[in-house]
């Protein structure tokens, strides 16, 4: 019973949209604003009214393997809607992360099957969609829909750096996922920078 409180405390701001008229209801987050190589990930998903994820939380505060298993439950449950945006580090440089961001989340709800009338985000500020959002700070931790999208787009973000560190492997890319680790430093200074890293970033900036 506990379990099952604090699963259906994470649809307070699902029922606050219901009871607006709103039904179709997505959440959206992302994996990969701060890392100094690789794409920037966002995912959109549709939980059906009354379904409950046992287990959905913020993706960092879940083990690899937990969120592998709730991957794996989100993605392969045909009642769930959800679709993926991907930036490539490029174009990070050419409209900035922030910028990055807000696209690659626009593609994530454009690529849902069925579009929401209503979008939930995980931060302080919103893409702007064709439909209400609302934005919630640590929303990833409070909101079932947006803990299941920063799931989805934390294992694509994951899975694809893994695939990185295959085509370069003097970097780690499988270890760290591209963010600013000291092994990750030591790379970039031995072997020069790779053409997924990220040149409007400090340390990798010139000048």
């Amino acid at each position: 019973m506990r379990q099952e409180s604090i699963s259906r405390n994470l649809l307070v701001y699902e029922q606050e949209a219901r009871s607006k008229g709103f039904h179709l209801i997505a959440g959206v987050d992302e994996a990969g604003r701060g890392p100094l190589a690789g794409p920037v990930v966002a995912a959109a998903c549709i939980i059906p009214y009354g379904v409950i994820i046992e287990g959905v939380d913020d993706s960092k505060a879940l083990s690899a393997e937990k969120r592998e298993h709730l991957y794996q439950r989100l993605t392969g449950d045909s009642s769930i809607c959800y679709a993926i945006g991907i930036i490539s580090s490029v174009v990070i440089d050419q409209i900035n992360i922030l910028q990055a961001t807000f696209l690659a989340m626009l593609e994530a709800v454009k690529g849902l099957a069925k579009q929401p009338d209503y979008v939930l985000v995980d931060g302080n500020l919103t893409p702007r969609f064709p439909m209400p959002a609302k934005a919630i700070i640590d929303g990833d931790a409070l909101s079932q829909s947006i803990g299941a999208a920063s799931i989805i787009a934390k294992v694509t973000r994951d899975k694809m750096m893994e695939e990185y560190a295959a085509k370069y492997p003097h970097f780690g890319f499988s270890k760290h996922k591209g963010y600013g680790t000291k092994g990750h430093l030591a790379e970039i200074a031995r072997h020069g920078p790779t053409p997924i890293h990220r040149f409007s970033f400090s340390p990798i900036k010139k000048g």
